[in-house]
């Protein structure tokens, strides 16, 4: 197993601390930086800004709390710049800034450096799932166990959780991110790949997502008495 580095700058240039991994499995958690009127802006279009961050920020602390005692490496992905005194403790999780164009560019990014410093499995998440628990990331770990890919599929049409043993390029290139047609277009990639699709989850992008769930509806008294 190869050597991972813990720079925590966004300055790619950076002098890194170099460390022997201490799992050969890897957990990526892509998070925007919440900050008002650029996180969750679909979100926000219907209950305004205020509320969409503090539901982004809800979402963040039960990432958290679904992650942080997991045995596996963990690596926070900044939308923007790393914040150093955050949620995100620095001695459970290592911190870099996302790298690319895209949403697929910058995944491929991530995966690329996790099989570099020598991790044989990687998994991503996002930060907007009020669904997930941890015993579903450890369920994913194991599915590489026998399968080279692993998939969340979301309601949407696209996927909350994408897991795999050896970097698939093509997972990350020409796909509508966002789209209906994600989970579709990414399956088809998967010709001559064994994959296992986990369970439908549904993450947080509108405002239809959050309205049948209690958790969310101290958010809403707001909207409920315009």
């Amino acid at each position: 197993m190869g050597l991972f580095t813990t720079n925590t700058s966004e300055d790619e240039n950076a002098p890194d601390l170099f460390h022997f991994p201490t799992s050969s499995k890897l957990l990526i958690i892509f998070t925007k930086n919440p900050e008002l009127g650029k996180c969750k802006t679909r979100l926000a279009a219907s209950i305004g800004d205020e509320a969409a961050l503090q539901i982004y920020q809800f979402l963040l602390d039960h990432t958290v709390a679904v992650t942080q005692s997991l045995g596996m490496n963990k690596r926070v992905y900044y939308s923007d710049e790393i914040w150093e005194d955050d949620i995100w403790g620095s001695n459970n999780y290592t911190k870099k800034v996302q790298q690319g164009n895209d949403l697929g560019e910058r995944m491929e990014h991530a995966f690329r450096q996790g099989f570099n410093d020598g991790y044989q499995k990687i998994v991503i998440i996002g930060s907007d799932l009020y669904d997930l628990e941890s015993n579903d990331i450890e369920v994913a770990f194991q599915a590489l166990d026998a399968h080279d890919i692993v998939i969340g599929p979301a309601h949407d049409g696209g996927y909350y959780l994408l897991g795999m043993k050896h970097l698939i390029t093509e997972l990350f290139k020409d796909k509508n991110w966002g789209t209906s047609t994600v989970l579709k277009d990414t399956l088809a990639n998967l010709q001559t790949e064994s994959y296992v699709l986990l369970e439908t989850r549904n993450d947080i992008d509108v405002y239809e997502d959050i309205l049948p769930i209690k958790a969310f509806q101290p958010f809403l008294k707001s909207k409920k008495n315009e």
